[in-house]
């Protein structure tokens, strides 16, 4: 053992003067890695008699468990003597004034979103979402716009392939929730999402925008229910002062269709030229649902009516908060969504 004894004695020397963990890595390495002294003598006990092998290889364990526990508690040292010139060092001065944490501002895009969804869940409405990627036949066809209807002229739509395609309104959703109800009434839903269409943007068009389209389906509904559900709706999103107007209109999946107008912000129903001149702004479409798309739907339309209505999510929050170009809502301006802080 006298000889192992000067290795852990020299061992310690060298340790205690260690002052970093790269010096101590060396001196690991040094003592009892695969070219140290202690692992060359591991490497004799082959050529040793059998009764000495024991006690030798055992004495060699106990030399490299010591140099390894130096090791160890001289590391301790150093990291303890790093964090107590840290403290000595980098004194915080409790008295200054914290850093200020920016806060972020929500898109105009989710407050109506969400502004919608919470008005129409008060309501009993459930909120309904579907795939943006859509089959024509739940685009199209199961709203009483088949293939030759004009009204896809009015729809200039992305497609895939033959039929499929970027949905061109929310309504796709609910032909999905009539078929899973299966013909069973009542149902109450409203369907936010994004929408696409083939139109030149520009300030007040866009190839993708948001809707939120609502459909009701029950034994006893009809357009004096819509005509109410949509007043709350507009005065609730604009204010209690604001009048509505309702205009008779075409759209293929209702019958009868509606158009509602609410009086002009800026004048109050005088004319001015954001109305222009009218004193009335649109706002959305509406109706009763068309029988057939109750019937293609799997609903009796000589039990059950329903109301269905769309609004665009950018142009109520162009309308409320004064927004003058549609295109704001997707050019990731942070200056423009600072605007809406504190924003609910």
């Amino acid at each position: 053992m006298n000889g192992f004894d000067e290795i852990i004695e020299r061992g310690l020397n060298e340790i205690k003067q260690a002052t970093d963990q790269n010096k101590l890595n060396e001196l690991k390495a040094k003592y009892v890695g695969k070219q140290s002294e202690l692992a060359q003598a591991m490497k004799k006990i082959a050529q040793l008699p059998k009764e000495k092998k024991a006690d030798f290889g055992k004495n060699v364990n106990i030399a490299k468990q010591k140099i390894l526990s130096f090791i160890a508690s001289r590391q301790e040292e150093i990291s303890n003597a790093i964090i107590d010139s840290k403290i000595a060092n980098e004194k915080i001065d409790i008295t200054l004034p914290g850093r200020k944490t920016e806060k972020g501002s929500k898109h105009p895009w989710e407050i109506i979103k969400d502004d919608l969804m919470e008005f129409f869940s008060s309501l009993g409405y459930t909120i309904a979402e579907g795939n943006e990627v859509e089959l024509d036949r739940f685009n199209f066809e199961l709203l009483n716009i088949p293939k030759d209807h004009p009204a896809r002229a009015m729809q200039d739509s992305f497609y895939i392939d033959d039929v499929t395609l970027l949905r061109s309104h929310t309504s796709a959703v609910q032909s999905h929730v009539m078929l899973n109800a299966k013909g069973q009434g009542p149902i109450k839903v409203i369907c936010p999402g994004k929408v696409y269409r083939r139109d030149d943007d520009d300030m007040t068009h866009s190839h993708q925008f948001g809707q939120c389209e609502g459909l009701v389906i029950g034994e006893k509904v009809n357009l004096g229910a819509l005509m109410e559900t949509l007043t709350l709706m507009i005065r609730h999103i604009f204010g209690a002062k604001r009048e509505v107007r309702f205009r008779p209109s075409f759209f293929p999946f209702t019958e009868p269709s509606i158009e509602v107008d609410v009086s002009c912000f800026e004048c109050g129903g005088k004319g001015c030229d954001l109305c222009k001149g009218t004193g009335w702004i649109e706002i959305l479409g509406a109706g009763m649902v068309h029988p057939n798309v109750l019937r293609d739907n799997g609903f009796d339309p000589d039990k059950y009516q329903g109301f269905a209505f769309g609004v665009g999510i950018e142009r109520l929050a162009m309308l409320k908060y004064g927004i003058d170009d549609i295109r704001k809502f997707y050019n990731n301006d942070v200056s423009f969504l600072h605007q809406f802080k504190g924003e609910k």
